[in-house]
């Protein structure tokens, strides 16, 4: 059985959609990843999919149940570490713990031994007694990671759970999340707008852009995609000429633009970039550097949507705040 089924999901703020008919499923231990600028609809598919938002059209089923119909059984196979810290920072980590196993129905000797198996599986053993205040921002989000198991759900969301950590502690939160889902019996969703944090943890990736589903599938298929090497030109003017020119060579799959920069697909690009050269010094652009590499996603994400992450980023996250505030003000 499926862990997640969403078919045609929906939710629209007044007459801003940010969750567009969207797809997919999720097969049981699955680590699946939603990635996309902030604004591309990604929190908002996990607070569906989380019954903390109701969806405008489409349906959803989490662990065999209905996200509308069964909201109280859906949140008791669910876990959830949300992209702001929701520690109480007074409490030790064990009464954290303790605390949201209560909620949850364990008590006495089965809380105790439950809270000391998520210690241990997140390494917080030593740490238990102190008071999560002073845990570094590492810790914390490892201390959330191992609240939201305590229940023990069936599907666990991580939303951003790297977002505004160090290099170093955000491999580490890596290195943790791969060791949870090597023990079995939870089905994760993560969502990240890293696009090495998707690439490494994720057995499938859903790339959203405007609420809509752009891409599915493995990592590596997704790069396969593009079919050859990545040269990214800087030009001094005219990017979209020595594009047009470019894409007149059979040996070009594919060319996008982004401000003075030419990104283009191409087959052994080694052997290529002398050729790209000729073709601009007879248009009279100038090309002011150049480099070479393997497909990523960030290329396959500009692939697909036809423009940068760091673009998508500047705009999505704008339209749906200004789109949220509009709605909730008028239902105030």
């Amino acid at each position: 059985m499926s862990a997640i089924v969403a078919e045609n999901l929906t939710r629209t703020f007044d007459d801003f959609t940010a969750v567009d008919h969207v797809s997919f499923t999720v097969e049981e231990g699955e680590l699946f990843g939603l990635l996309g600028p902030n604004g591309a609809g990604k929190t908002t598919t996990v607070n569906l999919l989380a019954t903390l938002l109701k969806p405008t059209a489409g349906r959803a089923m989490v662990a065999g149940h209905d996200v509308v119909g069964e909201r109280d059984a859906v949140r008791r196979a669910i876990g959830i570490v949300f992209q702001e810290p929701a520690l109480d920072g007074k409490l030790t980590g064990r009464e954290n713990l303790h605390f949201h196993g209560l909620m949850y129905g364990f008590k006495g000797a089965d809380l105790r031994r439950r809270a000391d198996e998520v210690l241990d599986l997140v390494g917080l053993n030593d740490w238990a007694e102190k008071r999560a205040e002073t845990y570094s921002g590492g810790m914390k989000r490892r201390l959330e990671i191992a609240r939201g198991l305590m229940h023990r759900p069936r599907v666990m969301y991580l939303d951003e759970p790297t977002l505004g950590l160090d290099t170093q502690t955000r491999r580490g939160i890596w290195d943790y999340i791969r060791e949870l889902k090597k023990t079995g019996g939870t089905t994760f969703i993560l969502t990240t707008h890293y696009m090495e944090e998707a690439d490494i943890l994720c057995d499938r990736i859903l790339i959203m852009d405007r609420g809509r589903v752009a891409a599915l599938d493995t990592p590596a298929r997704l790069k396969d995609v593009l079919g050859g090497d990545v040269v990214i030109l800087d030009v001094d003017g005219r990017p979209e000429a020595l594009a047009e020119a470019a894409k007149k060579h059979e040996w070009v799959r594919a060319a996008s633009v982004g401000g003075s920069a030419l990104s283009l697909t191409v087959e052994k690009g080694e052997t290529r970039i002398p050729e790209l050269f000729t073709i601009a010094r007879e248009l009279g652009i100038s090309i002011t550097s150049v480099s070479l590499r393997k497909p990523s996603l960030e290329d396959v994400f500009l692939h697909f949507t036809g423009t940068t992450l760091r673009d998508a980023e500047a705009s999505a996250g704008d339209r749906l705040k200004a789109a949220m505030m509009s709605h909730y003000g008028r239902r105030r």
